[in-house]
């Protein structure tokens, strides 16, 4: 009982020095946030009730309209970007306010999710007192009710006035269809601030994520000369394009594997005699036998990078291995960038460092910078060489992009609190 009666004095005594490093109003943000927990809770139940797979466009709406109502009562002007037709997306939801003071915060998250509609759907639930499940629950509608909870705890105390604040909840980070379409207004808008903040899922509550590797994918398309499988490997019937796709595969993994923050990964392969594929929504159809050589093959993929000279580079080793065909077989392989590469920069690290300091002030433990390669692409890339930025501010979880996604309710509270008062020290700088 006395070693008990102790930890209690400690903890009361180490928080109370911890408390001391904080201002009154960052106490009294801390009390705001507390005070609307259960609000929060019931707002992240509610988006996330909301299947938005990137292509449920009325879903995706309909997760903008809530945060559209949650918004405009804590004084922020709204629109929804509706993209355009041939993007086949849904749009963006923007909220904004607009002062004189202190820097210019752009926050980053998106509504959209990779559990589409026609999949099983799994509701906000709670599985035990520290964890909750549900389809997109941390990546990344628990990112957005905090980015949303902070930004009201900050309204409610009056720290917002005359400051500038832009939210980008984009509505196709899942699955874009084009970026260049669909990123355009957000680059503009994010180079009129000063720090781009991503509340995407936090890799650990003591990680602040100073850089994302970029993603690109490929399309491999292999061809041969259709005959009886009694000839394969002679001179007059070749390999087939079925060993084709396989011998460049292979030298890929000989020749690239291993090279740091770059990875290739193919995805998907269909061959044989006739092949079909639907881009749009990934199904494809093989017809073959067993006693026909292929006549097709096609193998889709991508490319995770950081920096653009890294992917350059990969990309030519890749075209020279594609050019080294097998006899009577053809190859050619189609890049198609999808999102760049934040690089880690002293901007960033600055950020981070502040993080880092709040972090320690609040009693919650030291805050490193994660492995510039332990993150991949998201859209605060887009965003990287015009404003410093600092990412996986958001929710806590495990198990993101599959069935059965959770979220760390225990430190939720704390994560929340945290980025209130990083908002708020930022906003004054």
């Amino acid at each position: 009982m006395k070693r008990i009666v102790l930890t209690f004095v400690l903890v009361g005594l180490m928080s109370s020095i911890f408390a001391q490093t904080l201002s009154k109003a960052e106490k009294n943000l801390i009390a705001e946030v507390e005070k609307n927990y259960q609000e929060t809770v019931a707002l992240l139940e509610e988006v996330t009730n909301i299947n938005s797979g990137s292509l449920n466009a009325e879903g995706v709406e309909a997760v903008a309209k809530v945060f559209e109502r949650e918004f405009q009562k804590i004084g922020f002007e709204t629109e929804w970007l509706k993209l355009p037709a041939e993007v086949k997306r849904s749009g963006h939801f923007i909220a904004t306010r607009k002062g004189t003071k202190g820097k210019k915060i752009f926050i980053i998250g998106h509504l959209d999710t990779v559990f589409e509609k026609d999949m099983p759907f799994t509701p906000f639930t709670f599985l035990n007192d520290s964890t909750a499940t549900g389809q997109g629950v941390n990546d990344m509608k628990g990112g957005d009710v905090m980015a949303f909870a902070s930004l009201k705890a900050l309204h409610d105390l009056g720290l917002l006035e005359d400051r500038t604040v832009t939210v980008y909840f984009t509505g196709d980070e899942e699955s874009s269809g084009d970026e260049e379409l669909s990123r355009r207004d957000f680059i503009a808008r994010a180079k009129e601030h000063d720090f781009a903040l991503g509340f995407e899922t936090t890799q650990s509550f003591g990680i602040a994520t100073v850089a994302r590797r970029g993603s690109s994918g490929w399309t491999l398309k292999t061809t041969g000369r259709q005959s009886h499988s009694s000839g394969v490997f002679r001179e007059s019937v070749g390999y087939g394009a079925i060993y084709e796709a396989a011998r460049i595969l292979t030298e890929f993994q000989e020749e690239l594997a291993g090279e740091q923050y770059l990875t290739f990964n193919p995805g998907q392969i269909i061959g044989g005699s006739d092949i079909s594929y639907n881009s749009e929504t990934g199904k494809g159809e093989a017809l073959g036998k067993t006693n026909i050589v292929a006549r097709e093959a096609l193998v889709t993929g991508d490319l995770r990078f950081l920096g653009e000279e890294q992917k350059e580079v990969a990309r030519v080793k890749m075209q020279k291995i594609v050019d080294r065909n097998l006899n009577q077989t053809d190859a050619e392989i189609i890049f198609k960038d999808y999102l760049p590469s934040m690089i880690p920069t002293e901007g960033n690290y600055a950020l981070a460092e502040i993080l880092n300091k709040l972090s320690q002030d609040m009693g919650l433990g030291e805050v490193k910078p994660g492995d510039p390669g332990s993150r991949g692409a998201g859209d605060i890339s887009f965003v990287a060489d015009y404003v410093d930025c600092l990412d996986g501010l958001g929710a806590s979880g495990r198990g993101a992009h599959a069935p059965g996604e959770t979220i760390n309710m225990k430190e939720y509270p704390e994560l929340i609190k945290r980025s209130t008062l990083f908002l708020y020290r930022l906003t004054r700088e």
